[in-house]
């Protein structure tokens, strides 16, 4: 049977383009020309409407009588640890809470990495009436795609995507203030410690960027032997930060993207007889709970994880009920959290 897919490769239209004609679905303007063109491709194509996709869904779920009768789930782009993370946790809160004030509960919860067993994955859009799911931070190319031919909304959080909704913060410029508060404290000396994303190089991590952008912008240059990929593995910052201090010249801060890889990095520096932030000043990204009770406490980013996960799940509910007539990316905003893990220089 032919896809959505093909139907827009064959008149050179998009895939939602062909999904609202063939749903009637009359939010944006399309002209009879091209309505007529996907009619006929879809009829040469021998289309049938009938089919499991992703449109002929999202026409179900606004044909239902009863919101509370649709099933939503997660997916977080997690190897493990999916039920106690210091990061995820409190998004996932968020979204439970919204979910439950219409009288939902969470589905499922997968990680990325269960969903690679097809019979894992298949198990997930057999579930009853899904209607919805949220994908919390980057998927592979091929998962998303799959995922979208078969369910009728998604929303994601902190996703590059031109087509769904997307609740997300600035990254770059949570960077940018985080390593300029350092550059204001008087230190010229920064390093670096974060991991890659999706893209698979440090150079178009956006938190790496925003570092980069802000050394830039205040006349500073670079010290490689100062940048440490720790994969996002707190182990591997640990052992990283160990080879670092072994360094003839060493950073007087570092800058990390996430708490988790500080804390660690941290624990490295005081184990080795060094003062933080004496001889070494941290801040990070997160604001994670543990972040308040490190010794000395973490200076950092606070990122409203709670609000994310709440605003995605209330994005999800109100398509639903009546879908957005286009994506959008909404932007939530965060604050610097002063502690005293970041010393003046003199």
């Amino acid at each position: 049977m032919a896809t959505l897919k093909e139907i827009a490769e064959r008149v050179g239209v998009s895939i939602s383009t062909v999904s609202r004609v063939i749903n009637q679905n009359d939010s944006r303007r399309i002209s009879e020309d091209t309505k007529q063109k996907i009619w006929k491709a879809a009829k040469e194509l021998n289309y049938s409407s009938t089919g499991r996709t992703r449109s002929s869904r999202a026409k179900q779920a606004k044909d239902s009588s009863s919101l509370t009768k649709s099933a939503v789930g997660c997916i977080l782009a997690l190897q493990d640890n999916k039920y106690n993370h210091p990061y995820f946790s409190p998004i996932i809160q968020g979204i439970e809470a919204k979910l439950l004030e219409k009288g939902i509960s969470l589905a499922f919860l997968h990680t990325q990495t269960e969903l690679h067993n097809e019979d894992v994955f298949n198990s997930m859009l057999e579930v009853p009436n899904l209607q919805g799911v949220i994908c919390i931070e980057g998927l592979s190319n091929d998962m998303f795609k799959r995922l979208k031919e078969r369910i009728p909304f998604i929303v994601a959080i902190d996703v590059n995507d031109v087509d769904i909704p997307v609740v997300t913060y600035d990254r770059v410029a949570a960077a940018r203030m985080a390593v300029g508060y350092l550059i204001e404290k008087g230190h010229t000396r920064i390093g670096f410690i974060g991991g890659v994303g999706l893209s698979g190089s440090l150079q178009r991590e956006k938190r790496y960027s925003g570092f980069r952008r802000a050394l830039d912008e205040h006349g500073l240059e670079l010290q490689e032997q100062w940048v440490i990929n720790a994969n996002w593995d707190a182990d591997e910052s640990y052992r990283k930060m160990k080879g670092l201090l072994d360094l003839p010249e060493r950073p007087t801060a570092m800058f990390s993207a996430s708490d988790m890889l500080a804390i660690a990095a941290m624990r490295a520096v005081t184990e080795a007889g060094y003062s933080i932030p004496a001889d070494m000043s941290f801040i990070g990204i997160d604001d994670i709970e543990f972040s308040k009770y490190t010794t000395p406490p973490l200076t950092t980013v606070h990122v409203p994880k709670y609000e994310m996960g709440y605003a995605a799940a209330k994005i999800l509910l109100d398509s639903l009920e009546d879908a957005y007539p286009f994506a959008f990316r909404m932007q939530i905003p965060y604050q610097l959290k002063q502690r005293d893990s970041v010393s003046r220089m003199q």
